[in-house]
């Protein structure tokens, strides 16, 4: 199994006050999806941030090592970084001034590619994998903000895949969403795997156990178990992650 993210002694801090995460140590796998579990305030999402040095932007300082495919993140731009680890959000967020079509292609306008023989066809292939393309195709001059909350997420998903990162980031990325949109992401989290890493945050279990091939259970700050989700969700090694998993707290 081949690793594209190597994380070692992490430690997260806001503005060096709060401890938010203790020497975390993983090896996150290639084109599998690794799912990140674990009560309010554990630390999930500050450290998904760290994988693409968000957690700099509102503050937030790190200790110990991050590699991407053998480079140190914190010696690589953070621009060409976000490049390379896209983001969605808990909250779809398509930019409002924009077309569906020119939030798609967004991401590449801002890296320096603005010809529109080279871009539609991205902006397309972006729909498509988003499985997108054909609910909007005839409409792409119309506000991003004028479609459905799992249509808009969808939207941003493709923007993400515009720029052909290696690695997708997946805050909460259902948690706003009826019980249809949300099948539709998951189902497409499960296409996306086989060109692209991605980890996603979730409080719910049993869309960890749906979509992910490796799981990580996170307690006040700490890695407490990582491995494959099965063996997690059927034979957990530590007793908080059972605990955890089974609904005794959380």
């Amino acid at each position: 199994m081949e690793n594209i993210i190597s994380v070692k002694n992490l430690n997260a801090y806001y503005e060096k006050k709060s401890h938010v995460l203790k020497n975390v140590n993983i090896d996150i796998p290639r084109n599998k999806v690794l799912a990140i579990i674990g009560p309010s305030g554990c630390g999930k999402s500050t450290f998904i941030r760290c994988l693409n040095r968000m957690h700099e932007v509102v503050g937030g300082t790190i200790t110990g090592s991050i590699e991407l495919e053998g480079e140190d993140l914190m010696k690589t731009d953070p621009v060409l970084l976000r490049k390379k680890v896209g983001m969605v959000f808990q909250k779809p967020n398509p930019f409002p001034t924009m077309s569906i079509y020119n939030n798609v292609a967004a991401g590449l306008k801002l890296n320096g590619t603005r010809n529109k023989k080279t871009v539609a066809p991205i902006v397309e292939k972006s729909l498509k994998q988003a499985a997108l393309w054909d609910e909007v195709k005839d409409s792409l001059d119309i506000s991003g903000i004028n479609l459905s909350g799992g249509q808009q997420q969808r939207l941003c998903i493709a923007r993400t895949l515009a720029v052909d990162p290696n690695v997708i980031l997946m805050d909460e990325p259902a948690s706003a969403l009826d019980p249809i949109s949300t099948s539709k992401i998951e189902d497409l989290i499960f296409e996306l795997k086989n060109d692209y890493t991605i980890v996603i945050v979730t409080h719910n279990m049993q869309q960890a156990a749906r979509v992910s091939d490796y799981t990580a259970f996170f307690y006040m700050g700490e890695l407490v178990e990582f491995s494959e989700t099965r063996k997690m969700f059927t034979s957990p090694d530590n007793k908080k992650t059972e605990d955890y998993i089974s609904g005794r707290f959380g």
